[in-house]
C-alpha cells in the first residue's frame, strides 16, 4: 500500500524477520538441544553427578552477583527436594524428576534482564485454581525468599 512503511526486521521477501533470535536466545537453544541428546537414561548415580557438574560448571561462569544467588538456590533446592536431579536447562540450572526439567533459575545476565527469575514447568503441578505464577522475578535473596522457594520446590517435587 501506498504511504505505508515496511517493517525493517523483515526479508526483502516479505517472508519471516531475518533477525527473529538474540545471539542469546540461540545460544540457549543450541545449549538445549545438546542436554536433550546428552540425557539417555535420565536418573542413575553417573548421570545424576554429571548433571550437577554441568550445572556447578554453569553457575561458576557467572557474574557475581547470578552466581552467589545461583549457588543459593542450588542449597535450597537439593534440601528441599533431594529427589530432584541437578542439571542444566537450556544452559540454566534446573532440576529435574524422571528426566524432566520441574524448576530452574535463570541469571539476570542470561539475557541481560533486570532480574535473575525462579521458574516452574508444567510437571511442578503448582495448579492453584484459575491462575498461578509459575516464575518468580528475584532481585536478592532474603532468608523469607529461600523459605518460599524451598516450600514451592517441595510442593512441586511431591506433585511431580
Amino acid at each position: 500500500m501506498a504511504g505505508t512503511k515496511t517493517d525493517p526486521r523483515r526479508s526483502a521477501g516479505g517472508g519471516r524477520p531475518s533477525n527473529v533470535w538474540s545471539d542469546a536466545e540461540r545460544a540457549a537453544m543450541r545449549a538445549g538441544a545438546r542436554e536433550r541428546r546428552s540425557s539417555a537414561r535420565p536418573g542413575s548415580a553417573e548421570e545424576r553427578a554429571e548433571g550437577e557438574r554441568d550445572l556447578l560448571e554453569k553457575i561458576a561462569q557467572m557474574p557475581e552477583r547470578d552466581r552467589a544467588m545461583a549457588e543459593r538456590i542450588h542449597a535450597v533446592v537439593t534440601a528441599s527436594a533431594p529427589a530432584l536431579a541437578p542439571k542444566t536447562y537450556y544452559g540454566m540450572p534446573a532440576y529435574a524428576l524422571d528426566g524432566k526439567t520441574v524448576c530452574f533459575f535463570k541469571p539476570a545476565s542470561k539475557f541481560k534482564e533486570r532480574y535473575a527469575t525462579f521458574g516452574f514447568e508444567q510437571r511442578a503441578s503448582l495448579d492453584d485454581g484459575a491462575m498461578w505464577p509459575v516464575s518468580f522475578a528475584l532481585l536478592e535473596l532474603t532468608p523469607a525468599v529461600e523459605q518460599q522457594i524451598a516450600a514451592l520446590v517441595k510442593r512441586a517435587a511431591d506433585k511431580a
